[in-house]
């Protein structure tokens, strides 16, 4: 069984930076496909950012140009860089380990985006 752990959510204000993390356990993390997904207040889930094992990354359009998504194999670890963040971005963030067809997801970690 994967253990994923996210971590880096708070408060902050218009405009600030934050960074997520999130852990996975197991030796194959460099083959995993890593996601963050985030779900507002009386919303779906939606996929906000991806990378391949092959740290090719995708974003979803409202993201673009603000938010980073990286990975070190090394620490098992994938991380979520938000730059200039808006109201809108307040969501529990979530980390998805994607490998074939198993699927395995955190608890979550809150951002709130709030003068």
């Amino acid at each position: 069984q994967v253990q994923v752990v996210e971590s880096g959510g708070g408060l902050v204000q218009p405009g600030d930076s934050l960074r997520l993390s999130c852990a996975a356990s197991g030796s194959i993390f460099s083959y995993y496909t890593m996601d963050w997904y985030r779900q507002a207040p009386g919303k779906q889930r939606e996929l906000v950012a991806s990378i391949t094992s092959g740290s090719s990354t995708s974003y979803e359009d409202s993201v673009k140009g603000r938010f980073t998504i990286s990975r070190d194999n090394a620490k098992n670890t994938v991380y979520l860089q938000m730059n200039s963040l808006k109201p809108e971005d307040t969501a529990v963030y979530y980390c998805r380990a994607l490998w074939g067809a198993r699927t395995y997801w955190g608890q979550g970690t809150r951002v709130t985006v709030s003068s």
